[in-house]
């Protein structure tokens, strides 16, 4: 049976079950020898689109075509200028991501940049509300949700931000968790979230959760939540979960200026020649385009109108992501129904069963992770270092491993899951037999 995965969690109550895997360690050495023999080389470390995902955006690489460069407004798109974006582009993703257009910009290929713009900016120069640069603060402090996303550690990491951990839950990061730190910390600046089908485990903060964050006293008058809509449109099931409206609710809450959004269409269309979009309340946008006017003449509005030639409109990349989602499907499927048929109630794991996203969480048996990356990897399976969902590297329990089946075909899939549950098992035996 799957569950969310916490970041803490209690040890693995498998004492009868790890008895009896003990006394199997010789035949799962045996079948673990049998798995390095094969000569597999196969890699679930990344949420890469699978090349047959990619397929699905060919035809942007034939738009706009000869002669076609105008936008809806006029705009010669192979000038200069435009700083906040080609407008049409900007409404179709205003709609997907419920905020106004004129609070949306359209940028380059990568939300990641954004972010690290934006903190980067409120180093040197402070956000609005701040009382001096942030990078002239005694210390500068940002909550993460674990397990989370490694990328978003390591900008913190780079540019000195401590980091202090809450717990992840179905519906998003504990709130009353975070909400303790900032009453009284004004080091707090700011916390990630990854608000639908988060990174790694695939939950979706509720609307409860989001008012929750967006209205709790903080210490420091210009806290910011960096809400990473990075899956916003990545659903897995018929069933499409709706991002709860942050940027309104912290309006509503009297503390407009509190969220910052991003997204892109990274795993949409190309990943490497997407768009990145920022939104927020106006006055954080009108302080990221008053900066963003310094380093920049404008972002590659040809390519902003190529996408808003290739969806149409919000339906259009819908419509688009229903065709990721027969590919993935299938892969997520597989991931879940082999841990299930293989681990099943032996009390050696527990695993997430995401309805959207690009990853599944699995817990194993604590203190264990690290030995079941290298054993994969000793077979040729390629993981996500264990503890990379946890702020330095460091998982004190040494249990959450991220899984990230979409690049590879569906077979390998299979060949991948397989193995890494014989790796599981070998693990816990290990353990269990001292």
């Amino acid at each position: 049976m799957s569950t969310v995965p916490s970041p803490e969690p209690a040890p693995v109550p498998a004492q009868v079950p790890a008895q009896g895997l003990a006394s199997r360690l010789d035949e799962l050495r045996g079948e673990y020898a049998a798995l390095q023999a094969r000569g597999l080389r196969l890699d679930l470390t990344r949420g890469k689109p699978s090349a047959e995902q990619l397929d699905l955006s060919e035809a942007l690489l034939a738009l706009p075509g000869e002669g076609v460069h105008t936008s809806e407004n006029g705009t010669d798109t192979r000038n200069y200028g435009g700083l906040a974006g080609l407008p049409e582009l900007r409404g179709i993703f205003a709609e997907l991501l419920g905020v106004p257009t004129e609070q949306l910009l359209a940028q380059g290929n990568a939300s990641l940049t954004l972010m690290y713009d934006t903190v980067v900016q409120a180093l040197l120069f402070g956000v609005p509300g701040s009382e001096r640069p942030w990078s002239r603060e005694e210390q500068i402090t940002f909550v993460c949700p674990v397990p989370g996303y490694d990328r978003h550690f390591a900008v913190c990491e780079e540019l000195g931000i401590r980091m202090v951990t809450v717990p992840m839950t179905s519906d998003g990061p504990d709130a009353e968790a975070v909400a303790e730190l900032v009453a009284t910390d004004p080091s707090i600046k700011g916390m990630w979230v990854v608000p639908t089908y988060g990174n790694p485990d695939g939950s979706v903060v509720s609307e409860a959760v989001a008012r929750r964050l967006v209205s709790m006293p903080t210490a420091a008058p210009d806290f910011r939540i960096f809400w990473d809509n990075a899956y916003a449109v990545h659903h897995l099931t018929a069933h499409e979960a709706k991002s709860a409206d942050a940027i309104a609710l912290a309006e509503e809450a009297g503390h407009p200026d509190r969220v910052l959004m991003y997204a892109s269409t990274s795993k949409i269309t190309f990943a490497g020649s997407g768009v990145a979009f920022f939104a927020s309340s106006p006055a954080n946008v009108a302080w990221f385009t008053k900066h963003l006017g310094i380093r920049s003449i404008g972002p590659d509005k040809i390519n902003h109108l190529r996408h808003a030639m290739f969806f149409g409109d919000a339906e259009g990349v819908r419509a688009h992501m229903r065709r990721h989602r027969e590919i993935l499907a299938p892969k997520f499927a597989a991931v879940t129904g082999i841990l299930a048929d293989r681990l099943g109630d032996l009390g050696v794991a527990t695993w997430t069963e995401p309805a959207g996203g690009y990853f599944v969480s699995v817990d194993v048996t604590a203190g264990t992770a690290s030995r079941v990356v290298q054993l994969a990897k000793e077979a040729g399976i390629a993981l996500t270092p264990a503890g990379a969902t946890f702020p330095y590297g460091r998982d004190p329990q040494d249990r959450n491993i991220r899984l990230a089946p979409t690049m590879p075909p569906l077979d390998e899939v299979r060949v991948a899951m397989d193995g890494v549950a014989t790796c599981i098992l070998l693990a816990a035996a290990e353990a269990a037999a001292g």
